[in-house]
């Protein structure tokens, strides 16, 4: 079921990341994959299959990961002003590995209040910091027209790691496992794209707007953590979702101003 889900919901989702895009400019498709598109069904399985409490665990994991990601997005930004897209991807994606090994250090029990709300802090604070680090959107050159292969190359390399990921996380433990989901696979893949075609300002536009998009993200897994092991998975997955979205219509309102 949850092999599924992914090979159905990571191509659509980044089909419909590429067209929004397309349509309004990567900083939107960024902050609409920082959504928890798969991570969430993931989460909800892991809590019905696994129990309460490991999907609790993982979900302290997800929070602390937060962190990771905004960390991907400032070093893919960083390296898109001077280098291609293989020396930026290999660069964020080695900040985020480091990140993710330190904060694995930390003891991410799933503890409420704290350590989870320390870490929703954290992880919000990063994003912040990553929205006000990476330059605002800027004009980018006209977007060329995609070849036909664009749009299912896309689809087929975010399927492929989102499977990739997914797939060896169990193998690690509910703390390492949410950390591990939280790689920016949707984003990364439209940084790449987007940066390969429309040059690297166009990547930081993605990174920035991802950078927006997992506020929401720690939003709605600091319910799940708080929540699915004390009242129960209904309430915990409605009360995440409702959170999430709140969350994410707040931060549209300040990816459209350009600041936080």
């Amino acid at each position: 079921m949850i092999v599924a889900l992914k090979v159905v919901l990571a191509p659509a989702l980044i089909a419909v990341a590429t067209v929004i895009g397309r349509r309004f400019g990567p900083s939107i498709s960024g902050w609409l994959v920082g959504l928890p598109f798969t991570s969430g069904p993931v989460s909800l399985f892991l809590a019905l299959e696994q129990g309460t409490g490991f999907a609790a665990a993982a979900a302290a994991g997800s929070i602390g990961g937060v962190a990771a990601s905004a960390i991907f997005a400032v070093a893919y930004a960083a390296m898109a002003r001077r280098f291609a897209w293989p020396a930026s991807l290999a660069v964020a994606s080695l900040a985020f590995g480091i990140a993710v090994v330190a904060l694995h250090a930390l003891p991410l029990d799933g503890g409420f209040p704290l350590p989870l709300l320390a870490l929703y802090a954290g992880g919000v604070a990063a994003a912040i910091a990553g929205i006000r680090i990476i330059p605002p959107p800027r004009a980018l050159d006209a977007a060329p027209e995609p070849p036909r292969w664009d749009l299912p190359v896309r689809m087929v390399v975010a399927t492929a790691l989102v499977i990739i990921i997914t797939g060896a996380a169990p193998l690690l433990g509910p703390q390492l496992s949410g950390l591990l989901t939280t790689y920016p696979v949707y984003a990364g893949v439209l940084a790449v794209f987007a940066h390969a075609q429309r040059g690297g300002a166009a990547a930081e536009q993605v990174v920035r707007g991802l950078c927006y998009g997992i506020i929401a993200f720690a939003t709605f897994f600091l319910a799940i953590g708080a929540l699915v092991d004390r009242a129960g998975i209904l309430p915990a997955f409605a009360a995440a979702a409702a959170g999430a979205i709140v969350v994410q219509a707040a931060t549209l309102a300040g990816i459209r101003r350009g600041s936080p």
